[in-house]
């Protein structure tokens, strides 16, 4: 594959991760009120989840799921329970210190698999690779399976690039937000909102 191809493909990636979308929404919510370190696993889990995504497109599966509305609507509908979910613990939280400390002792094992749910529970990435990386593949260039996980991986660079500055910028005010008890629980409603409104959108388009 051209070098220059490569670099636009790079380029537009890290376009695409500007634009507010319900993963870097997740990675910003989870890093305010878990810090850095937790945006930065949650990144990590995104990123494994894009690449279960690539190997879908790569091995030519996602056509067999992108034509199955049944099987769509199942993922979507685990994908809409899982946020539903992490909303009713945001809003539980009272901002008080026990309270706080449980939530904020979540392990980097439990904070990856938050990111690996969000990402591979959510059909639209594979639709969008679906449509997105046939655009800069050629079979004059060599074989499209191996077009396809350099595109994918050079995607998930771009991803990890753009998310984690994300994570990073978010929890630098993540302590300064989490100082008081009035602080943390108007946080964690709007991060609860945020949830419901991710929930809201998957929920609308299996319908």
């Amino acid at each position: 594959m051209p070098l220059d191809l490569l670099i636009l493909f790079f380029s537009t990636s890290l376009l695409l991760g500007l634009i507010p979308g319900p993963d870097n929404l997740f990675v910003l919510s989870q890093s305010l009120v878990f810090g850095s370190r937790a945006g930065l696993l949650v990144v990590l889990g995104l990123c494994t989840g894009l690449i279960f995504h690539t190997s879908l497109v790569a091995l030519g599966l996602a056509a067999l799921i992108a034509a199955s509305e049944q099987l769509l609507g199942l993922i979507k509908v685990v994908g809409v329970l899982y946020l539903l979910y992490l909303a009713g613990l945001s809003w539980r939280d009272d901002g008080h210190a026990e309270s706080a400390k449980s939530q904020t002792q979540l392990s980097a094992g439990q904070l990856y698999r938050r990111g690996i749910i969000m990402n591979a529970a959510n059909p639209k990435v594979v639709l969008f690779f679906l449509a997105f990386l046939p655009q800069f593949i050629d079979v004059s260039y060599g074989s499209v399976t191996l077009q396809v996980m350099l595109l994918g991986f050079t995607f998930i660079l771009s991803t990890v690039l753009v998310f984690g500055g994300i994570a990073l910028l978010a929890g630098r005010y993540s302590e300064r937000l989490n100082q008081s008890a009035r602080r943390r629980i108007i946080l964690n409603r709007a991060v609860s909102i945020v949830f419901v409104l991710l929930a809201a959108n998957l929920l609308w388009n299996i319908f």
